[in-house]
């Protein structure tokens, strides 16, 4: 009997749980399924057989060590600041390591000692990163096979709320990590257009937009990640001329995201201590100038000249022109705004949200040059079973699968860009519809 270990039974860890518990239902496989909160940990996996819950802390060595000495592969749903400490023990207790996160330098030291105990350690094997690569790597294979340039290659992801979830002003709700969110786009993001390089600093990554359009759903903002250059050496396409990665938003969000940049509101440098009982007009108005003769609303639409009136009813639905109470007065600006749009942003129980990710292709072929759109269209069933959680938890799912019955036979530090690794696992998905929409022209 193989033993799989989970750590952490969070938001995204629906489906991934789902799967790997069904696989052990012959009684071949057990599931160990580890978490800070043990009530929630048992209350994802349902009592299913072969099936075990337990309470877990990262900080605690001792337990950590004990749970992987009795597992044979650990999938790390932790924060990502946390998987180099499992990677480590797993390294030293030889086991294998699976996790949907950017692959840190941290693992990448440990990529010989891996190589050099025979162990599989998988990372971006989630949904961005993850699908995107897979499903890339497909139509770059494709290429090079055919002998085709690949001159240009934009793609974009974002998790979104489904259409019938829309009900308010921003079209937006938080379905991934708020933080995340509020803190999104700081620091420069580097794309390369035309054989140029480009970078854009943040107080200019939400004007920097691009139309990107999905059938039936309608036109989106897409705004570029922090580093597309690097993906160029991950891709094998290091002579490309375009290169950009990017993230999705419903048009008219980057436009109203961009007055809390201009103003301040997203800087996480330092804290505030606001007077309790202070007021989201009276937070707004402290990164406005005093001018007694005009209101808050006079002063924001001075100080942003671009402000249209969607962008100003966005700010407004959020309170922001009104005397509701801040839900805390402490901290630096981020985190009194990430407190004030979790209020606002929460999901529902009922809401259901969307993944869209869509990469587009410039390809120099003995026909000419031809442009592959491929799109992503992915909806969520409740605010439990999100499409986020689909995404992200179910390519994990299947390599550990698939790893487990003896068809993946590699060693070593992977991201899933090797055919044999994407290949069964894109198949896969699409069983389960999630599947990848190409158009050629």
């Amino acid at each position: 009997m193989k033993t799989i270990l989970i750590l952490g039974a969070g938001k995204s860890s629906s489906y991934l749980i789902d799967y790997i518990a069904a696989t052990c239902s012959d009684g071949s496989r057990k599931l160990i399924l580890a978490d800070l909160d043990l009530a929630l940990a048992n209350s994802k996996l349902q009592g299913r057989p072969n099936t075990e819950a337990t309470g877990f802390s990262i900080e605690d060595k001792k337990a950590l060590k004990k749970l992987i000495t009795a597992s044979d592969l650990v999938i790390s749903m932790l924060p990502a600041f946390m998987h180099p400490i499992v990677a480590k023990e797993c390294l030293i207790l030889e086991k294998h390591f699976f996790s949907a996160s950017y692959e840190s330098e941290e693992m990448k030291s440990m990529q010989a000692e891996i190589e050099k105990k025979g162990l599989f350690f998988l990372n971006e094997c989630g949904l961005d990163p993850g699908l995107d690569h897979m499903s890339a790597m497909k139509i770059i294979l494709e290429a090079k096979v055919n002998q085709e340039e690949i001159l240009s290659f934009k793609s974009y992801c974002g998790g979104l709320l489904a259409p019938i979830s829309e009900d308010n002003p921003w079209k937006y709700k938080f379905t991934w990590n708020p933080r995340n969110v509020v803190l999104a786009g700081q620091g420069t993001s580097k794309y390369i257009d035309h054989g140029e390089l480009k970078f854009v600093p943040y107080h200019q990554v939400f004007k920097r937009t691009e139309t990107i359009h999905f059938d039936r759903l309608g036109d989106f903002d897409g705004y570029p990640n922090r580093d597309s250059l690097n993906y160029r050496k991950v891709y094998g396409i290091e002579s490309i001329q375009t290169m950009l990665r990017g993230t999705l938003r419903r048009s008219g969000y980057c436009k109203a995201w961009d007055v809390f940049v201009q103003l301040g509101l997203t800087d996480d440098s330092y804290e505030l201590n606001l007077q309790e009982g202070s007021t989201l007009r009276q937070f707004l108005n402290t990164f406005l100038p005093y001018k007694n003769e005009l209101s808050v609303e006079e002063k924001l639409a001075e100080a942003i000249p671009e402000m249209d009136f969607p962008t100003f009813e966005k700010i407004q639905w959020l309170g922001f022109f009104g005397n509701r109470k801040l839900p805390k007065t402490q901290g630096s600006p981020a985190s009194i705004l990430q407190a004030i749009l979790e209020e606002d942003w929460k999901l529902f129980p009922e809401d259901k949200d969307m993944i869209l990710m869509q990469h587009q292709f410039e390809i120099k072929s003995n026909k000419g040059i031809k442009t592959i759109v491929s799109s992503l269209v992915c909806y969520g069933e409740d605010s439990t079973y999100t499409a986020m959680a689909k995404t992200v938890g179910l390519p994990l799912a299947i390599a550990v699968d698939e790893f487990l019955n003896g068809k993946i036979k590699l060693t070593g530090l992977h991201v899933p860009v090797l055919p044999e690794l994407y290949n069964p696992i894109l198949n896969k998905l699409e069983t389960l519809g999630i599947r990848f929409i190409e158009s050629t022209n």
